[in-house]
């Protein structure tokens, strides 16, 4: 049986993860709505997300900076909000010793 995504608001680390980061990266660019988080897609279909998301980024040299400023405040928004999620649920972005 395939595995499948658990989605953003149920990922480790309160959605800090690499997967979950594609999910908020594709909201930026509106490649989906916020209220799609993944639950449930199959790695194929998260795959072929991460390369629309990628293609996006290539833009903009992969750099925040660079985006227009109406992505570069949605980007601020949705991270800043995930990040506040995530310390909710006792994320803390230091690194350990094993990191």
């Amino acid at each position: 049986m395939e595995q499948r995504y658990k989605g953003v608001h149920q990922d480790i680390n309160g959605g800090m993860t690499h997967v979950a980061q594609i999910f908020k990266d594709a909201w930026v660019f509106e490649l989906l709505p916020e209220s799609e988080d993944g639950t449930g897609w199959e790695a194929g279909r998260v795959q072929a997300l991460y390369e629309k998301v990628y293609a996006q980024w290539d833009s903009y040299g992969h750099l925040p900076s660079r985006l227009p400023e109406a992505l570069r405040l949605r980007h601020a928004r949705i991270h800043q909000e995930a990040i506040a999620r995530a310390r909710q649920t006792g994320w803390n972005p230091e690194l350990g010793e094993d990191d």
